[in-house]
C-alpha cells in the first residue's frame, strides 16, 4: 500500500471527512514521526510497533564491482521493531 491508497481507503471509511483533510492528516503524523527521528526521539505506536535511530560506526567496505577498500562513514539509520499485536497477526494469532 502507497501512500495515495492509504489516503483513499481512510477517506473512504469516513465520508465525514473530505480527501483534503484525511491527506493532511496523513501528512501530519508522517512529518511528525520524521521530525522526532530526526531529533533523535523514538516513536512508539502502541500494538504496532517502535522507531527508533541506530547508529552505524564507521567501517571499511569493499566496492563490490572492484573489490577495491572503501571507507564507509559512520550514520544514523530509521530502525522499526514490530509491536506484539502486529507480529501475533502476521503469524496467524488473532
Amino acid at each position: 500500500m502507497i501512500r495515495s491508497e492509504l489516503i483513499q481507503k481512510i477517506a473512504d471509511e469516513n465520508p465525514h471527512l473530505t480527501q483534503r483533510h484525511v491527506e493532511r492528516i496523513v501528512n501530519t503524523v508522517f512529518e511528525e514521526i520524521i521530525e522526532a527521528l530526526a531529533k533523535g526521539d523514538r516513536v512508539e505506536l502502541r500494538g504496532f510497533g517502535a522507531f527508533s535511530v541506530k547508529s552505524r560506526d564507521a567501517r571499511l567496505g569493499r566496492n563490490p564491482r572492484t573489490g577495491e577498500a572503501v571507507k564507509v562513514e559512520d550514520k544514523k539509520v530509521p530502525f522499526f521493531k514490530t509491536g506484539k499485536l502486529l507480529r501475533d497477526r502476521l503469524n496467524g494469532k488473532v
